[in-house]
């Protein structure tokens, strides 16, 4: 299993047990901004998500893999919608679909990983937990979006073959 590389979380503000990491990101939100040449979580996401979507069992080693945890099953849900997709305008209008959809916070039906992060212990907090993972999700689909398709908009079957596999046993939606 990779793990996230962001174990220091000095400073980071934090939301229902999650860390509120910076991303690369021009979407407005929560998240703090991050320099645009370094890693960020999303990219981390997206670099082990071929790897890490076959285990079964994640070993977490800081709060920032419960994000990595979150991110990998995301991707494996984004690449489902995809997989019927034969254009990257197909692609993005379904993305844009799967960006419209309720956004559920621990504690509600719908959180794919019940446990994995602490449930919201104020209004307030679950709706900055929500805006923060609407965020991560919108900021993940863009970037998926780019390695799921070539640059003539054909699909990358070497990335959308994925959308068969099944995350910690997970069922996807």
């Amino acid at each position: 299993v990779y793990h996230s590389s962001f174990v220091d979380e000095e400073g980071i503000a934090k939301a229902c047990g999650c860390p509120m990491l910076p991303l690369k990101s021009h979407i407005k939100g929560p998240a703090p901004v991050s320099d645009q040449d370094r890693t960020d979580i999303v990219d981390e996401a997206i670099t082990f998500f071929r790897a890490n979507v076959f285990f079964r069992n994640f070993d977490i080693k800081s709060s920032a893999d419960k994000l990595l945890i979150y991110l990998t099953f995301y991707i494996n849900v984004a690449l489902k919608r995809l997989e019927g997709c034969r254009t990257l305008a197909e692609g993005t209008k379904a993305i844009i679909n799967l960006g419209l959809e309720e956004v559920p916070v621990p504690g509600e039906s719908g959180f794919p990983f019940p446990g994995l992060f602490a449930p919201p212990q104020s209004q307030k907090e679950a709706e900055l937990f929500r805006n923060y993972l609407k965020q991560i999700r919108e900021e993940t689909s863009g970037r998926l979006l780019s390695v799921a398709y070539r640059p003539n908009g054909t699909p990358n079957k070497w990335w959308l073959a994925f959308a068969k596999r099944k995350f910690m046993n997970v069922i996807v939606p």
